[in-house]
């Protein structure tokens, strides 16, 4: 089993930023991908940021249109945590963020993940 654990939500001004954390311990995968998704009340996951990696190494990553430019999604592989750095934050960016992994390739699909972390609210005033 793999268990994730997010952090770094919190209350920030609109052009603010923000890093999430994503702290993954467990049993560790040689490959795999973790990805961020964000959920707005009433509404499902979405997807926000993926990041594939093999033999340690990120070689792939993928952003939603909406983030992309903005958010910057990385792995720091000695601790094995991911990040998800926000920047330009818009009121629009206020959800619930959620990481994710699995031991394949990344992809949009929420019910493609298999370990969840339990969520971090990001709220952007405007």
């Amino acid at each position: 089993q793999v268990q994730l654990v997010d952090s770094g939500g919190g209350l920030v001004q609109a052009g603010g930023s923000l890093r999430l954390s994503c702290a993954a311990s467990g049993r560790t995968f040689r490959s795999g991908a973790m990805a961020w998704f964000r959920q707005f009340p009433g509404a499902e996951r979405e997807f926000v940021a993926g990041l594939s990696w093999g033999g340690g190494r990120p070689y792939y990553a993928d952003y939603a249109d909406s983030v992309k430019g903005r958010f910057t999604i990385s792995r720091d592989n000695a601790k094995n945590t991911g990040y998800l750095q926000m920047n330009s934050l818009k009121a629009e960016d206020t959800a619930v963020y959620y990481c994710a992994a699995r031991p394949d390739t990344v992809v949009r699909g929420a019910t493609e993940y298999n370990y969840w972390g339990q969520g971090t609210q990001v709220t952007v005033s405007s």
